[in-house]
């Protein structure tokens, strides 16, 4: 039997979900503000009862209008939905409670590049979820790349300041490298472009290579060439282990901050 999916919330991360799920799922969107998507069906909370097991709903509103929009999901109750939540900062015990304490709720942290199927996903469940259960979530959050699942909820902290927000942080690095190539002489679309095509290669050789990222570094790194000299800056009194210490103790201790609002 195909299975079924209402995810509530079409936003950026839902609707690239979505775009992943609707050749294998039927797929059921409700967001009155969601432009319609080929291949899916728009769906609202006064139709849910139309809906059919098995069916897993998938979290993707905004945090803030997840308690309003619990109280439409009770009706859904009598199929025993397993219900998969992408919400930043709300807590397994926060969603089952809303939800008439339903023991079926899946938390997870995808990240951005989930869009193309080359996203970092972190899940993790309620100590009673049925192995059935997690390996509908598997398939379900596989399609959007990798999947990864914690013991402890409390463990999504930092994985959020790590891989949920790490996309931004190497875009922002590549601005800077791109702008400091401006400053040293070059036109700044070519700057951009080297800066771009330079951190989109040496990605795909990681993942091409499998090699540890220090051995890849070394490969590039002549003693005295201009790559060592370079790396001298970076490392110097560890600016940028500490740097990036401070960046990722700001994010986890915000996403701390919005568990416990």
């Amino acid at each position: 039997m195909r299975q079924t999916i209402l995810l509530i919330g079409c936003g950026r991360m839902g609707s690239a979900m979505a775009r992943k799920w609707r050749d294998n799922y039927t797929v059921f969107i409700c967001d009155p503000h969601a432009a319609p998507l080929a291949d899916t069906t728009q769906i609202e909370p006064d139709q849910f009862s139309t809906l059919t097991e098995p069916l897993v709903v998938a979290l993707a509103v905004k945090p803030q209008i997840f308690p309003a929009m619990a109280e439409s999901l009770h009706p859904l109750s009598r199929l025993n939905p397993l219900y998969v939540s992408i919400m930043a900062g709300v807590t397994i015990a926060t969603i089952s409670k809303a939800l008439r304490n339903t023991e079926r709720v899946v938390r997870a942290m995808p990240n951005t590049p989930a869009a193309i199927g080359q996203g970092m996903t972190v899940a993790v469940a309620q100590y009673s979820l049925e192995t059935h259960a997690r390996e509908t979530v598997d398939a379900l959050l596989g399609v959007t790349g990798e999947i990864a699942w914690l013991e402890q909820e409390k463990m999504l902290d930092p994985v959020t300041a790590l891989s949920g927000s790490g996309p931004a942080y190497f875009y922002h690095f590549t601005e800077a490298l791109a702008a400091a190539g401006v400053e040293i002489g070059l036109p700044e679309n070519f700057a951009m472009k080297l800066a771009r095509q330079t951190f989109i290669g040496a990605a795909a050789l990681a993942e091409h290579e499998g090699s540890p990222l220090n051995e890849l570094r070394e490969s590039v790194t002549s003693a005295g060439g201009t790559t060592a000299a370079g790396l001298a800056e970076l490392n110097a009194n560890n600016a940028l282990d500490c740097l990036a210490l401070k960046c990722l103790q700001a994010a986890r201790d915000r996403s701390r901050e919005l568990s416990n609002a």
